[in-house]
């Protein structure tokens, strides 16, 4: 991942750990298990993911969505509880030395075989799980409050957290249980042989205040997918992408976790790898289609909650409290000063009618968006820019492509110039394999703000040497019609995301797979116009030649147009 990834992954591995639950003598009852952290080696703090708790609750799930739930302690699970947490040969033990026990297999099935190799990860020896109690279970109230505005009304278009897909066979019960479950987490210690005086105790990382990384900030994900399964394979599987969208704790990122990677840690580059937040649930859908984002808890406000409750629960945990891992940073409550990357300012909410989408700002009294976002010419668009989030300015439609042209492009003249907005540099040349994000508006519209999505130009079609068509892996949404594609180093205004990809023949959605009108193809017509007032060079995007038409229409000539979710 380069240098810079360097300290964020050696912690990530040292934090990284599985936790599993089961019941005491029935094993045939099965088991559960998730990702955690390991908050500090010495005394063996661990966070992970609460849902796999629910199972054990004596008074069921349903006391996880209580009036004034913030914690429970550990006596909440029934006496047959029981847990064990494995970490990688990288973490130490809980008393300071690597153990030399024997490594547990990677199967049940895998102990009847004699001689039995010892379980490896990458190549060195996995540590034996370690037994474990639950102190308490814990949960993020602003977190649960940001989620029932963003996810609990109708117009949320069936979005479901779950570690299954759609069309996996799930009991309502189980279910509603893994919703109960968002936002809860557990906090354990590890059970060894020798007790450490609290005062010769150091916390193993940092963890980063709530409002101090912006969007657009590169993250990286450790947990192990599939949970407990085959750790010698799956266990501290890295993911990077960045910080997409916050709404206090709540948080999403476009690194791609997996079921069990619930729980797991996610870090900064900053402050040499700290703590950002916990994996809620790694697989968000809506309208029954995987969106390519991840939702994060973020790990401070948890923390915080920690510390009050070990302080209440009974003297005997107070100690640990001052244990956890302190914050590093801007103090908490201070204002973001950074908002993110200068270039995303430039992406701007674009409501024409009943139709919204996203746009970007190429002049100060000009904007690009999509002709199916604002199709018509001289009909009214109302344009509201990221910052600050109260403004709103009209402004109407004096060009839109026809629908035969295959660039999909409207330019909508302001009534007042943005104030603010830092105008994006078009680029001249474009590099294959060049890290390159996304402002849109997909997914939440006004809600939150643009969301911000990484990943490669992962191709430049030409016609005649003359760019026609960026495809990106970004992961892009409905409601990303008309926003920049920038380059991440540079900054750099690529061009104009015009649609996604759906399999005409299941119907899925590809939200990795999309394609962008370069901003070369616009840039000297919106110049001519923007100094002269002159249309002719936009106009000529309606005559385009058949071989640009043939690119757009994915290299094959259809019968219908391209379908886009967009």
């Amino acid at each position: 991942m380069g240098r810079q990834w360097g300290p964020a992954m050696r912690v990530a591995e040292q934090a990284g750990c599985v936790v599993s639950a089961s019941r005491a003598g029935q094993p045939e009852a099965g088991s559960w298990s998730c990702s955690g952290v390991i908050l500090n080696q010495s005394p063996g703090l661990v966070l992970c993911h609460g849902g796999i708790f629910t199972p054990f609750l004596r008074a069921g799930s349903g006391v996880l969505t209580a009036a004034g739930a913030t914690f429970l302690p550990g006596d909440s699970c029934s006496d047959d509880l029981r847990l064990h947490v494995q970490w990688g040969p990288t973490a130490l033990s809980p008393t300071g030395r690597t153990e030399r026990g024997r490594p547990r297999l990677c199967t049940p099935g895998c102990a009847s075989l004699e001689p039995s190799p010892p379980a490896r990860h990458r190549g060195r020896p996995l540590q034996p799980p370690h037994p474990a109690e639950l102190l308490l279970l814990l949960s993020c109230p602003d977190f649960r409050a940001h989620f029932a505005r963003l996810f609990g009304s109708e117009a949320t278009e069936q979005w479901r957290f779950a570690s299954s897909s759609p069309e996996d066979e799930m009991s309502g019960d189980e279910e509603e249980d893994q919703l109960r479950a968002l936002g809860w987490f557990a906090l354990l210690r590890v059970k060894h042989g020798s007790e450490e005086k609290a005062d010769e105790l150091r916390p193993a990382m940092a963890v980063v205040p709530l409002g101090t990384v912006p969007k657009g900030s590169p993250l990286l994900a450790c947990g192990s997918p599939f949970g407990s399964f085959c750790p010698d394979i799956f266990l501290n599987t890295l993911s990077h992408g960045v910080l997409s969208n916050a709404a206090g704790p709540l948080l999403l990122t476009d690194a791609r976790c997996l079921p069990g990677s619930e729980g797991g840690g996610v870090f900064t580059v900053r402050h040499a790898g700290a703590l950002v937040a916990l994996v809620a649930a790694p697989l968000c859908w809506k309208a029954r289609e995987w969106v390519g984002l991840t939702l994060l808890c973020a790990a401070a406000p948890l923390l915080r909650a920690a510390r009050v409750a070990l302080r209440c629960l009974r003297p005997s945990t107070a100690s640990l409290a001052a244990l956890l891992p302190p914050e590093v940073g801007a103090p908490w409550g201070l204002p973001l000063q950074d908002p993110g990357p200068p270039w995303a300012a430039a992406a701007v909410l674009v409501e024409c009618g009943t139709v919204w989408g996203s746009g970007v700002v190429v002049a100060p009294r000009l904007m690009v968006t999509c002709r199916h976002v604002a199709p018509r010419e001289m009909a009214r668009v109302l344009v509201r820019p990221t910052m600050p989030k109260s403004a709103k300015i009209w402004g109407h439609v004096v060009f839109a492509t026809q629908e035969t042209s295959p660039y999909d492009i409207a330019v909508v003249s302001l009534e007042k110039e943005l104030e603010g907005v830092h105008m994006p540099v078009p680029t001249e040349h474009f590099h294959e394999g060049e890290a390159v994000s996304v402002v849109g508006f997909g997914v939440f519209g006004q809600a939150c703000g643009p969301s911000v999505t990484s990943g490669i130009l992962s191709a430049v079609v030409q016609v005649e040497d003359t760019p026609v068509m960026l495809q990106s892996t970004c992961a892009v949404h409905g409601g990303s019609s008309g926003g920049p594609l920038f380059s991440t180093c540079s900054g750099n205004l690529l061009g104009i995301v015009a649609s996604n990809t759906r399999d005409n023949n299941t119907g899925a959605t590809y939200p990795h797979l999309n394609f962008s009108i370069p901003i070369t193809v616009l840039q000297p017509a919106l110049q001519q116009y923007s100094q002269t007032g002159d249309l002719s060079g936009l106009r000529e995007l309606d005559h385009v030649a058949e071989p640009v038409r043939v690119v757009w229409r994915l290299q094959r000539p259809l019968t219908e147009a391209l379908r886009s979710k967009l």
